[in-house]
């Protein structure tokens, strides 16, 4: 349990020292066929804060976001939420915790409208049993225009969108049912500059809002300008933890390349020793 102890010494340098974590993962391991895919790894996320998770691929960053997520059962390890202790063994105890996923797929209906794709399998009915198609689109409309006020497009099929607009409609999608850790994969991949700067202000309205991000990139320039914090990930344990004001890009590919952690990181279990 040391990482924990490592972990805590560097929030402790926060500018407000008592708020507490919005989620807390403390030693989750899990393993495939005898194989450590996540080994005693620890992370934490705080309101209004992106957190960066690194690592090549099969480093264990994505299987330890699919244990918060309720994707996959934890062998071991703790897991809190708000500072108590929580069971998530599926993803609908995730969501009850207020945690959603955007997956890199976004997982849209692509044939209907914002509107629909916000209450997908949470439909409002009237009183009658039917669709109450006006009350959806009020409440799709006042989600949206708080999260991209620019976003107008509510009467066609998210298929015509862009993928800016689409990671809007995703992410509304998340937030509408008071979601306060969101876990992001790849949100700017295949995107272009001015989609990436939407996503990037989609991001920067949600912190204003105290929600946490994990951020799941390959993309470190994408990272540096999106995350407070960097989590980096080898072999499935963490190499380190780092503020991204603290580190250089090149060091931070020496971390997740060679597992080696700089001067201005916290090193975890699976840092390269000297």
């Amino acid at each position: 349990m040391a990482q924990n102890s490592q972990v805590e010494a560097s929030i402790s340098e926060r500018e407000n020292p008592d708020i507490s974590p919005l989620v807390d993962m403390q030693d989750l391991s899990i393993a495939f066929g005898g194989i450590k895919a996540v080994d005693h790894a620890s992370c934490d996320l705080y309101p209004g804060e992106v957190v960066g998770l690194l690592g090549h691929n099969g480093a264990g960053k994505s299987t330890l976001i699919k244990i918060l997520s309720g994707a996959y059962p934890r062998d071991s390890g703790s897991i809190f939420v708000n500072g108590e202790e929580a069971t998530i063994t599926n993803p609908r105890q995730a969501k009850d915790y207020g945690i959603e996923t955007i997956y890199q797929t976004l997982a849209l209906a692509d044939n209907v409208d914002a509107a629909a794709n916000l209450f997908l399998g949470r439909e409002v009915l009237t009183k009658w049993g039917t669709l109450d198609d006006a009350a959806m689109e009020a409440k799709a409309r006042e989600v949206m225009g708080r999260l991209n006020p620019n976003f107008k497009r509510f009467k066609e099929p998210v298929a015509k969108l862009s993928g800016g607009q689409r990671q809007s409609v995703a992410i509304a999608r998340a937030i509408l049912f008071n979601a306060r850790i969101l876990i992001m994969d790849e949100p700017t991949a295949a995107l272009g500059p001015q989609e990436t700067k939407m996503v990037a202000d989609l991001i920067l309205q949600l912190k204003k809002e105290g929600i946490g991000i994990f951020l799941i990139s390959h993309d470190i320039h994408d990272v540096f300008d999106l995350a407070d914090r960097v989590t980096v990930m080898k072999n499935g344990a963490i190499v380190g933890h780092a503020r991204t004001t603290d580190v250089t890009k090149d060091e931070v590919l020496g971390m997740i390349i060679l597992g080696k952690c700089p001067p201005g990181a916290v090193p975890g279990p699976g840092a390269l020793s000297e």
